[in-house]
């Protein structure tokens, strides 16, 4: 999953912008302005929320060519929080997660479909359990700008759903709906 959240960053800037060429980002996870959530069935009856703490990835986005954009994110899949401990250590089973054969997901992206100004769809390959399958991020761009510290940001949003099966998973209690919130430093 990690990777996979990375990829939601990558569309059109809005009106009013100039850039020359493409910049590269890296994902904001020291001043955590990244996030990535999740949202599954619990016993099929209502809705457990929770996070991956620990993440990293990189993307590149060109704002005069937002379809040349490129996404990398690695997930550390142990890292998940729940907020209840127990359940967390419950979930990292070979039943559920599955971390101790497969730790992390890696997301990387293989296209991007611009949709309109400010949407797309983040086309790419996701590792995840140990099997690798195509996966689609629906991304919006969010905003651009300087920040107080002498940097440049790009932000994003995207969603994403998992279907369990198809990443060999056994639990049978639906998909899981990903929400994706990156912020990139461009880097000099």
């Amino acid at each position: 999953m990690k990777k996979l959240l990375i990829a939601a960053m990558l569309f059109a800037a809005p009106a009013g912008l100039s850039s020359a060429t493409a910049a590269d980002y890296k994902i904001d996870i020291e001043g955590m302005h990244a996030a990535i959530n999740f949202k599954v069935k619990h016993v099929g009856i209502s809705w457990l929320t929770g996070r991956f703490d620990k993440f990293d990835g990189s993307f590149t986005f060109d704002e005069n060519n937002p379809s040349a954009s490129k996404v990398i994110v690695d997930v550390d899949v142990s890292s998940v929080n729940s907020n209840h401990q127990k359940r967390d250590e419950h979930i990292q089973d070979p039943g559920y997660l599955n971390t101790e054969a497969n730790p992390s997901a890696h997301f990387e992206s293989t296209s991007v479909e611009v949709t309109s100004d400010d949407t797309g769809i983040i086309h790419g390959n996701l590792t995840l359990n140990g099997v690798t399958k195509p996966f689609d991020l629906h991304a919006s761009f969010v905003g651009m700008g300087d920040d107080p510290w002498g940097g440049y940001r790009s932000a994003f949003e995207a969603t994403a759903v998992i279907h369990p099966e198809e990443f060999d998973y056994k639990f049978k209690y639906g998909d899981v709906y990903l929400e994706l919130y990156i912020e990139g430093v461009r880097q000099k």
